[in-house]
């Protein structure tokens, strides 16, 4: 049925004089919604635009650049003749040159500034050098120019002259470098069956070893001699022995692969003529990024990548990979998220469901409230003099007083570590879950009790499993916290360089003391510490950009179990 032509007026002039009317679209709140929206918006596209700006400083690092030679011409001064890779290029004006000495010409306003990696820095002593553009001529990209990644000392730049076995040579030129790749990769099965002996097997013979030092010293403590139970210490030696026989297998196994190792070398040849014999032992890869296509490029980007996040440090953390310090973060979070998640919780469940709502519990929320934002340093000082010096010192006197006075648990590890930020993320768990507990309506709360229920029974079989997803987004918050943190691990826990995991194959397999090494303290010390900027700067850029994506796994993770909580117990709402 029609509405009356008077009716549809006044509902036309209604809308008219709402929209028209600026208070009244305040009041409807569109404008709060598209504000929300615009700062949403903005902070996504900030974020997405930190995560390009680190992706495209850092991964680059990992491409094969060419190699340019070239001869650099200052005037005043013998021309030079360089192999390098140009990493970056920038203008400069004439002005700050001539501050800096340079004799280049008035009249022209600006110069272009090259940034090259000229590496054979135990040649020249340094491996970046910034060049004039106009001053580098007689520019060439040879196919055979070389790339060997070493052990120190960072890459070699130069041409293959012949490969040599012993004090032999086996092949020149063109043979040579196809002969190397062959036994190079010889050298590199040799290289980790080295590792695997050092870091494994070694390594527990030594742990042993300790362990049986400790069991002696705890005999002695306990007053016990080698006279009166010499049965006791027959069984130490007994082990001893053997562990030291174990040993000795190994380092003569050890010995043998070292000297197959250091069989053969590669003469190379510097862009100004010098010929330098370089062990094959102190090298990793070679390549020739100016005879590489793009896929064989894009399969080398993408191997350097894995190496990155698989390998070990070297070269004070400015060459080689990460992965004790992805191994640190991750472990360490997980500690952490496992202490903070069942303490947030029972906290937050007596503030709601026991305690007596009046002023003292609002001061324990105006407490807890205040704690997040205590700067995080105050947390590793008390993490520092309360779980190091206090809780660890007093565990080691009554359970490791053979190990003294060398500490225990007494000193930093990743233990400590954990609780502490476990301490910094309290209050995020706490809110976050009291406040899952406040959206429970009360009427289900009763209908449980009704039905014969105890309290108990109410929070544990229907309140908590309802309020898990706001459990998990407390979690969430945490780990986003904890997993950034620097300064209270500099105090707690976190070294430049770790000689082990805390996790490994050694009884008891989780070393809790031990300390550890973190993405977020990597980049801080790789950054700032580094002997060698040019060649620290995009590795800071990748660690960063590979934290961001560690954070961002943990937080999906997380995110992914709270939407199945909250799916299962949706129901349980209406």
């Amino acid at each position: 049925m029609e509405k009356p032509a008077e009716l549809q007026a006044a509902n036309y002039d209604l809308v008219a004089r709402d929209t028209k009317s600026v208070g009244a679209y305040v009041k409807s709140g569109a404008p709060y919604v598209w504000v929300t929206a615009a700062a949403i918006s903005v902070a996504f596209i900030i974020t997405v635009a930190l995560l390009l700006l680190t992706a495209a400083r850092g991964l680059p690092h990992f491409w094969p650049a060419d190699l340019v030679q070239a001869t650099y011409k200052e005037p005043g001064k013998e021309q030079q003749h360089l192999l390098a890779e140009i990493r970056s290029s920038e203008e400069v004006t004439t002005a700050r040159l001539l501050n800096a000495g340079l004799p280049v010409d008035e009249k022209q306003p600006l110069y272009d500034r090259l940034l090259l990696k000229i590496a054979n820095r135990d040649l020249g002593g340094v491996d970046f050098r910034y060049v004039l553009s106009d001053w580098l001529v007689e520019r060439s990209q040879p196919k055979d120019a070389t790339v060997l990644e070493r052990m120190e000392w960072g890459n070699f730049h130069g041409f293959v002259v012949a490969l040599k076995e012993g004090d032999k040579v086996v092949a020149s030129g063109e043979e040579a470098w196809k002969g190397y790749q062959e036994r190079q990769d010889r050298v590199n099965d040799l290289r980790g069956k080295v590792r695997d002996i050092e870091k494994g097997k070694i390594g527990a013979v030594n742990y042993d070893l300790e362990r049986l030092r400790l069991q002696q010293r705890r005999l002695e403590l306990d007053g016990k001699t080698p006279e009166r139970n010499a049965a006791d210490f027959a069984a130490i030696e007994a082990k001893r022995k053997s562990e030291n026989e174990k040993y000795e297998v190994l380092r003569t196994e050890l010995d043998q692969l070292n000297a197959e190792m250091g069989r053969d070398a590669l003469v190379m040849k510097t862009v100004d003529g010098q010929e330098v014999t370089l062990p094959l032992s102190k090298l990793i890869q070679g390549y020739r990024p100016n005879d590489m296509g793009l896929f064989p490029k894009i399969g080398f980007f993408l191997g350097a990548i894995w190496h990155f996040v698989s390998e070990e440090p070297r070269e004070a953390n400015t060459e080689g990979g990460i992965f004790p310090a992805i191994f640190g973060t991750v472990m360490m979070v997980m500690i952490m998220s496992v202490i903070v998640t069942p303490f947030g919780i029972l906290a937050a469940l007596y503030l709601r469901e026991y305690a007596k709502q009046g002023p003292l519990t609002q001061a324990i929320r105006i407490a807890v409230n205040n704690l997040a934002g205590v700067p995080s340093i105050v947390f590793g000082m008390f993490g520092l003099g309360f779980f190091v010096y206090f809780v660890g010192a007093n565990i080691d006197k009554a359970l490791y007083q053979e190990g003294l006075p060398s500490p225990t648990f007494g000193t930093p590890g990743i233990l400590w570590a954990s609780l502490t930020l476990a301490l910094l993320t309290l209050p995020v768990v706490i809110v976050a879950t009291e406040e899952g507990l406040a959206r429970i309506p009360r009427s289900i709360r009763e209908a449980s009790l009704a039905l014969g229920a105890t309290k108990a029974e109410t929070l544990w079989k229907v309140v908590l499993p309802m309020a898990s997803p706001a459990m998990m987004t407390g979690l969430i918050l945490a780990i986003a916290r904890a997993a950034g943190e620097v300064a209270p691990l500099m105090l707690v826990g976190v070294v430049k360089l770790a000689p082990s995991l805390p996790l490994d194959g050694n009884v008891p397999f989780v070393h809790f003391e031990r300390k550890f090494m973190h993405l977020g303290f990597h980049i801080y010390d790789v950054g700032f510490q580094s002997p060698n900027v040019e060649a620290a700067r995009p590795l800071v850029y990748a660690t960063a950009f590979l934290l961001v994506l560690v954070i961002l796994l943990l937080n999906l993770s997380a995110i992914r179990i709270r939407n199945k909580l909250r799916e299962r117990y949706k129901a349980l709402e209406h």
